[in-house]
């Protein structure tokens, strides 16, 4: 795995999520069970990867999410904004 490519895990832990970074390389990720959900957040996409998880964790937490530089996830996923309110997503670009 390249060199800082987990850095985006802590905006999911700060939104909510329960993540153990190991090392850079690892991280163990612990489910919520229902017990809990995501906190909506301001964040920005680092890369096309790790801007997908942000996403989805955003799509999965109560309020109103802003991910800036989306042009990150743009360049791997063509419209994923239509794709995803297709099915039921709550996405506005601004």
């Amino acid at each position: 795995m390249f060199e800082s490519r987990l850095f985006f895990v802590d905006k999911l832990i700060d939104m909510g999520c329960r993540i153990i970074l190991c090392d850079p390389h690892r991280a163990t990720v612990i489910g919520l069970g229902g017990e809990q959900k995501l906190r909506a957040t301001n964040m920005t996409s680092p890369d096309i990867r790790a801007g997908v998880a942000l996403l989805i964790a955003a799509l999965s937490a109560e309020g109103t999410s802003t991910i800036h530089n989306i042009e990150q996830i743009d360049r791997g996923y063509q419209d994923i904004d239509k794709r995803l309110n297709a099915i039921g997503a709550d996405i506005i670009r601004i």
